[in-house]
């Protein structure tokens, strides 16, 4: 009965395209047409406006002319899901300490669909600080919280980032040198980097974790050099703090968020 009711509402071609995203999201170099037909156990033809639709949409993109991958575009769907708002709750007292006991502004960024994100923000406690409004778009090569959200993530995941961001915004040429630096920040656990935006700006941020680890946010201080607050911390005293409020959120995340799928749905 149950099968007889399931069968009644099937809209197949819903159901192809399901099929293909399902599939890609199983493989980390995409497949050709062919392949994606013979897993599936179809004719190639039958795909072939149902994968021209996917690519027009951006949920699929094509690799080397005639291999086909998953994009990130339902990951950057799922921002206005529950998940990214119930850690930017958990998030808001989190940085609100930190900027108390460091006398600095903060904020919260994750990866959407090409894009580095800010999705929570704290104003310094004083009258100096450096505020980045929510929804503003940042690199994802050259700051603090774009350096961190790549550290933090699988070889496959970090490509396929760069690319979404290179095709989004910029074209970049990646030397060994940046991916050197990446595993640095992995190993050390945060960046602290002079910004390339702003003079006597240092970013000083640290990744927000899921359950398996990921990194699924960074928290980022915008520092600078208070002359006028002698008894503010100072940047090594400050770091200590960012990392120790993104742990507190990491173990919030965690517990809160319940599953890897759902860390991962945060970020990308």
């Amino acid at each position: 009965m149950e099968t007889e009711e399931s069968d009644r509402y099937r809209a197949p071609a819903l159901d192809k395209g399901l099929d293909i995203l399902e599939l890609l999201a199983s493989v980390d170099s995409g497949l050709t047409q062919a392949e994606i037909a013979k897993r599936l156990d179809r004719s190639p033809n039958e795909f072939y406006r149902m994968l021209d639709r996917l690519v027009r949409r951006g949920y699929v993109t094509r690799l080397d002319g005639d291999r086909y991958s998953l994009t990130l575009k339902l990951f950057g769907l799922a921002q206005l899901h529950p998940p990214v708002r119930r850690l930017v709750s958990h998030a808001a007292p989190l940085m609100h300490d930190l900027a108390q006991r460091s006398r600095q502004a903060n904020h919260l960024a994750v990866f959407d669909r090409g894009s580095v994100v800010v999705v929570a923000q704290q104003e310094a406690p004083d009258y100096w600080g450096l505020s980045i409004r929510v929804g503003s778009h940042i690199s994802l090569f050259d700051t603090g919280s774009g350096h961190v959200l790549l550290a933090f993530r699988r070889g496959e995941e970090r490509a396929l980032m760069i690319s979404e961001h290179v095709r989004s915004r910029e074209t970049v040429e990646l030397g060994p040198e940046f991916y050197e630096r990446l595993d640095q920040i992995r190993e050390r656990g945060f960046e602290m980097m002079a910004s390339a935006q702003t003079a006597g700006v240092y970013n000083l941020s640290a990744p927000v974790l899921g359950p398996d680890g990921r990194g699924i946010a960074a928290l980022t201080c915008p520092y600078i050099a208070l002359v006028n607050a002698p008894s503010a911390p100072d940047i090594t005293q400050t770091i200590r703090l960012v990392q120790k409020a993104a742990a507190q959120l990491s173990q919030l995340a965690g517990s809160s968020i319940g599953s890897p799928s759902d860390a991962a749905r945060i970020s990308i």
